[in-house]
């Protein structure tokens, strides 16, 4: 478990639901709590926020056990639509309450939407409050107006796209950083490196690199809808890599991300409707 700036414990792999769907979305849910998931993480924008919740009926786990987080896209940031927004993604989820929420990228009215977090968190509607793709430059421009400081920040990371600077960053002011697409994109698990530590330490390049966000202080949110892979990216807490085998990993790092997604990162640069 993975202790929060505000004192929330949560697990340090959760499973992500982007891209999935439909009974594939509720089978997840089963299959990941089976496997011991209790951390699930989906989002407005991915449209599954129901599916995930009827996979958190049928699973069998109790509500207070399962660690829910979703997220508010930043068109409804934009159009000022914070709290109809997360009310609704509560109706989807068929929830009273979520435990972390995001805001989704740094775009649109930020502080004004982490207003309505704060107030959220306040009444206990949320037990924790975080950010999603938000750089070091823009985790600055929020920390000068919030009064709560952000619990997490999720953010694309992996060993060929690592940044290392926000999540510095981030462990500096109490934010825990959580990677989104941990593992890459699928030809990296080829590497020769990660094959090679698989063969020494008899897991998978999969396990290798969770293992290597959790020693770096990183959570992370492997998605799979596939059983096998489902339990395989939990189970990395028999093993720990050497501080040698952590440094070769880390020289991997190319600094370009697998999900062209780094004009958005800086998109407040260039977008006239965001305001902190």
């Amino acid at each position: 478990m993975v202790k929060l700036n505000n004192g929330l414990e949560i697990p340090g792999i959760g499973l992500g639901f982007w891209e999935s769907s439909g009974a594939e979305a509720i089978n997840a849910v089963c299959m990941g709590t089976e496997a011991g998931y209790r951390r699930l993480d989906t989002a407005m924008y991915y449209q599954n926020e129901d599916q995930v919740g009827e996979g958190i009926r049928r699973c069998g786990v109790p509500r207070e056990e399962l660690f829910v987080a979703t997220k508010i896209w930043y068109k409804d940031m934009c159009q000022g639509r914070q709290e109809e927004t997360f009310y609704k993604s509560l109706e989807n989820l068929g929830l009273d309450y979520v435990d972390l929420y995001f805001l989704h990228w740094p775009i649109g009215e930020v502080t004004a939407s982490w207003r309505v977090l704060e107030r959220l968190y306040e009444q206990g509607k949320i037990r924790a409050i975080a950010v999603s793709n938000f750089q070091k430059v823009h985790l600055e421009q929020l920390l000068l107006k919030a009064n709560v400081c952000p619990a997490v920040n999720q953010i694309e990371s992996n060993p060929m796209f690592q940044q290392n600077e926000v999540i510095e960053f981030c462990h500096r002011e109490g934010i825990m950083p959580e990677a989104w697409g941990p593992l890459g994109k699928g030809k990296d698990l080829g590497h020769p490196l990660l094959r090679e530590l698989g063969e020494k330490y008899g897991k998978s390049p999969a396990q290798i690199i969770l293992r290597w966000h959790r020693q770096r202080g990183v959570m992370a949110i492997p998605k799979s809808v596939r059983r096998e892979r489902i339990f395989e990216n939990i189970r990395i807490y028999d093993f720990s890599l050497s501080s040698g085998d952590m440094d070769a990993i880390s020289a991997l790092d190319t600094g370009v991300s697998g999900r062209g997604y780094a004009k958005e990162y800086h998109f407040h640069e260039i977008c006239e409707n965001t305001v902190y």
